[in-house]
C-alpha cells in the first residue's frame, strides 16, 4: 500500500460542526418563500453540494434562474452568518489533531464546496488557515461534489498523488468524491451516523478519537479505495 502523505478536509460538519446551522438557515429561507420542504432532510442528501444546487431542488416546483439562486444562496448566506456569529468554534481535537500532522511532516489541504467569503468568515475568525498548505474552494473547481472535481484539484496543487491522501468528509456526496478522485475517506460522524456511509477507512465523532499515528497504522493495511457507488450520489 502506497504511504499517507496528505490530509484533504472539508470544512462544514468537519472543522466545526455547524450542520444545524446551515439547516436552521435553509429553513428560514423556505419559510420566507413558501417553500414546503424539510431542510434538515434534504441536507441528509444534498449536504456538500453548492448552496445553488441545493437550492436548486429546494425550489424544483418554482425553477430559478442562475441568478436568482446566487441572490437565494447569497440570502442563505446572511441567515447562516448571523445565527452562527457567536457559535463558532472549532470542532474537539482539531487543533491538536492539525497541529500533531503538521509536525508528522504531512500535507494539509482544504476542498469545500464553499466559496472565499465563508470560508474567510471560519478559517480567519477561528485562526485556522495557518494549517492549510492549500484552500480549494467551489470557484476552483468546474462541478462541486459528488463529482471528483474538489478533491482532484487539491491533491494536484498539493502535488500528492491521489492514492497517498486521505479524506475527512461529514456528508455522503462528499464521501462519493472522495471515492471518485480515488482516494479514502474518514468519516466524520457530527453530522450523520457512520452507519449511513458507504464503506468509510474510520469513522470519528471529533478528532480527539484520531492521531495521525493511528490514521498512517489504519492507512497502511486499508483495502483499495472503494467503487463509487451511483445510488448514493
Amino acid at each position: 500500500m502506497p504511504n499517507l502523505h496528505a490530509l484533504i478536509f472539508d470544512m462544514d460538519g468537519v472543522l466545526i460542526d455547524n450542520t444545524p446551522v446551515q439547516a436552521r438557515a435553509f429553513q428560514l429561507l423556505f419559510r420566507d418563500q413558501s417553500v414546503q420542504v424539510d431542510a434538515t432532510q434534504l441536507l441528509r442528501r444534498l449536504n456538500g453540494a453548492p448552496a445553488s444546487e441545493i437550492l436548486k431542488e429546494a425550489f424544483a416546483e418554482r425553477p430559478q434562474t442562475a441568478k436568482q439562486l446566487e441572490a437565494l444562496a447569497s440570502q442563505r448566506e446572511f441567515l447562516y452568518r448571523t445565527l452562527y456569529w457567536d457559535d463558532r468554534r472549532a470542532l474537539p481535537g482539531l487543533v491538536d489533531f492539525l497541529e500533531a500532522a503538521r509536525a508528522a511532516g504531512l500535507k494539509i489541504g482544504l476542498g469545500t464546496g464553499s466559496g472565499q467569503e465563508t470560508i474567510s468568515y471560519i478559517l480567519d475568525d477561528l485562526n485556522l488557515r495557518r494549517f492549510f498548505d492549500v484552500v480549494i474552494t467551489k470557484d476552483d473547481v468546474d462541478k462541486g461534489k459528488p463529482h471528483a472535481d474538489t478533491y482532484s484539484v487539491t491533491a494536484q496543487k498539493l502535488g500528492v498523488k491521489p492514492e497517498h491522501c486521505v479524506v475527512f468528509e461529514d456528508a455522503l456526496l462528499g464521501e462519493q468524491a472522495a471515492y471518485r478522485a480515488h482516494m479514502h475517506c474518514v468519516a466524520v460522524a457530527s453530522t450523520l451516523p457512520g452507519r449511513d456511509f458507504q464503506a468509510p477507512l474510520l469513522v470519528i465523532r471529533d478528532f480527539t478519537e484520531l492521531t495521525p499515528e493511528k490514521l498512517r497504522e489504519t492507512f497502511a493495511t486499508a483495502r483499495p479505495v472503494p467503487t463509487p457507488a451511483k445510488q448514493r450520489a
